[in-house]
């Protein structure tokens, strides 16, 4: 059978890549093809090497902001690599509409929060803040929208009463790494079913 090819985007250590990679074995449907980064110093980019995956970095800092010449230069390295799917994981940098809109229906994101709760930034905190019973992380389809998007799975974690964000964030971490292999496995065989975990 021919396999679907995975670009996974990154910006640092990568424990999601790492999860992916290691899941795209055996009967697995997808393998990957690149783990591109914005930051040439990623920890990510070693770990892939050594997994033996291809490996580019267009540094963003160069373009000072200029967010469609860096997309223009990140998108040589994955129309070379001609992905199927593309999986955002821990990607810092937000991407044109254009971009995505070029990628859409096959480029997944990972996010740490139930989704249409806590868009953006800092979700374990606000997720404490806001008193909430349970918290957790969602993978969705990505659109021009900053985290929004079809929802194709969620796994849920429960707010214990001492609960820091750190050790909230460390929780929910472990949950993603079930997730994104569950959902992209599922996507990867064209099923769109929301995938829920806890």
């Amino acid at each position: 059978m021919s396999h679907k090819r995975v670009a996974i985007l990154l910006s640092g250590g990568g424990s999601n890549m790492v999860a992916l990679l290691d899941s795209m074995t055996g009967d697995h449907p997808a393998r990957p093809c690149l783990v591109l980064s914005n930051d040439p110093q990623a920890g990510g980019l070693v770990k892939a090497a050594a997994r033996g995956v291809a490996t580019a970095a267009v540094d963003h800092r160069p373009f000072k902001g200029d967010r469609a010449a860096f997309e223009a230069e990140l998108v040589k390295p994955l129309e070379e690599a001609r992905p199927d799917i593309v999986c955002l994981a821990g990607f810092m940098r937000v991407l044109t509409a254009d971009f995505v809109t070029r990628w859409q229906g096959r480029m997944l994101n990972i996010h740490p929060s139930l989704l249409p709760k806590y868009k953006g930034l800092h979700t374990h905190a606000r997720a404490l803040e806001a008193g909430d019973a349970e918290h957790g992380c969602t993978v969705h389809e990505v659109t021009p929208a900053l985290d929004d998007g079809p929802i194709l799975g969620q796994a849920r974690v429960p707010i214990l009463p001492e609960d820091t964000p750190e050790a909230l964030a460390a929780r929910v971490l472990v949950q993603e790494h079930q997730l994104y292999p569950a959902v992209l496995r599922r996507f990867a065989e064209g099923n769109r079913t929301p995938v829920m975990l806890g």
